[in-house]
């Protein structure tokens, strides 16, 4: 087999921006497609080389969307697997989060935010959209590449595996990922779901959110595991703006965190059920992405913020109810679906607020929040966590609603269609 260009259209490999060269082997075929490439050269020696090459041939030569790298050619003489992509000029996310030098500028929040939601849209193509539907099963920040603008497309689909189809609920098959992404349930019974993708974009956008790697030996040991020292912090909304990346310099909207760090908690759920699915994600990320924040505006004060009640009040995304009876939630998709005035996540606040309902709810708006025994005595212990879930949930359905009302305004075509013009 020869080189070839992928027309119309990880591995443990390595790549490099093509240079005028032309092929290795001194043909001239692939000379102007290695102008604009990026060569990937798979390890030789690796076991699953082949497969990991045969996989990303396949899957890249089929899907195509705007948030996924496009596959310009490919090589396979001998020993030797290449790969031709197009040329992403600023590197990978991982680049830009992690060991940055001192010279170059850290990015800023709005960046941050429109990366999570296009790397978002993109396994919302593979999992909602591709038929069968497919497991990205790699999903981590050196995978994430930049084009101009920041604009992110996923890379690297040597471990991709098609989904389960039919009554399948799973695929069973080998562990493999990157330690640190996969999520717990797929490293201890190799069960493999769409869910384990939505764990490990948790993973990415925690990184994002905080600026520390994934896994960091440099750190103490309770530090070392980014979601083990998260965690704990995730039920403590004091400790917030603690989380954020200090190359942020408090540069970032106090409720913005909020929301976000709620939306990473739900992916990183350790139950599989109970964490979003990732179309719920790109709904709450997109309008996430859309409030666009002013870096000259005055830095945000954890400790004032954290501690007065305005502040409180910000940084739990309280629901305006003005806006929940506007003419544009009414239109809402919700609304439409259940024929009512009242949406769900309405619904949820108003249960919440009087005290009454419990149990665990999925998707986004799911955390445990107690009921009607909130304010006996013998509850009162729990009466602090119950509140801290209760922020969470309404900075979350605050974001997926407007994200929503967003998407109605703007992409009235997107639901339902197949066509990735209307990302």
């Amino acid at each position: 087999m020869g080189c070839f260009p992928c027309f119309g259209s990880g591995g443990k490999g390595e790549a490099k921006k093509g240079g005028g060269g032309g092929r290795k082997d001194g043909g001239s075929a692939d000379r102007r497609v290695a102008r604009v490439g990026s060569v990937k050269q798979l390890d030789r020696n690796g076991l699953q080389g082949n497969r990991e090459f045969l996989v990303e041939v396949l899957m890249l030569s089929l899907l195509h969307h705007d948030n996924l790298v496009n596959l310009i050619g490919y090589c396979a003489d001998g020993d030797q697997r290449l790969l031709v992509y197009e040329f992403m000029p600023l590197g990978s996310l991982e680049d830009h989060l992690h060991d940055i030098p001192p010279d170059k500028e850290p990015l800023d929040w709005n960046t941050r935010m429109k990366i999570a939601a296009g790397a978002a849209k993109g396994l919302e193509f593979l999992h909602d959209k591709a038929n069968p539907p497919v497991i990205y099963r790699d999903f981590k920040s050196s995978n994430i590449l930049l084009g101009e603008g920041y604009h992110p497309k996923l890379s690297d689909f040597g471990l991709a595996k098609l989904g389960p189809v039919g009554d399948k609920t799973h695929v069973s098959t080998r562990v493999m990922g990157t330690y640190g992404y996969c999520a717990p349930e797929y490293a201890m019974t190799g069960q493999l779901t769409v869910k384990s993708d939505v764990y490990s974009f948790g993973v990415v956008f925690l990184e994002l959110i905080t600026g520390r790697k994934a896994i960091d030996n440099t750190k103490p040991l309770g530090e070392q595991n980014l979601v083990a020292w998260a965690r704990p912090l995730f039920k403590d909304r004091r400790k917030f703006p603690k989380m954020a990346d200090p190359l942020l310099a408090g540069r970032f909207p106090m409720r913005g965190l909020y929301q976000a760090l709620a939306v990473a908690a739900m992916c990183l759920q350790e139950q599989a059920a109970t964490r979003p699915f990732i179309g719920d994600v790109v709904t709450a990320l997109s309008y996430l992405a859309s409030q666009t924040y002013d870096p000259n505006a005055p830095v945000q004060h954890s400790r004032s913020n954290a501690s007065t009640p305005r502040a409180r009040n910000r940084v739990g995304g309280n629901f305006d109810q003005r806006r929940l009876h506007s003419p544009t939630h009414q239109q809402s998709p919700d609304l439409r679906k259940e024929g009512t005035t009242t949406s769900k996540y309405e619904a949820e606040v108003s249960r919440t607020n009087s005290g009454s309902g419990s149990g665990r709810r999925s998707g986004l708006d799911s955390m445990d929040v107690t009921g009607s025994q909130m304010g006996s005595p013998a509850h009162a212990g729990r009466k602090k966590e119950s509140s801290r879930s209760t922020d969470r949930q309404r900075a979350v359905a605050e974001a997926k609603t407007w994200g929503e009302n967003s998407r109605e305004r703007k992409w009235p075509n997107a639901r339902g269609s197949f066509d990735s013009t209307n990302e």
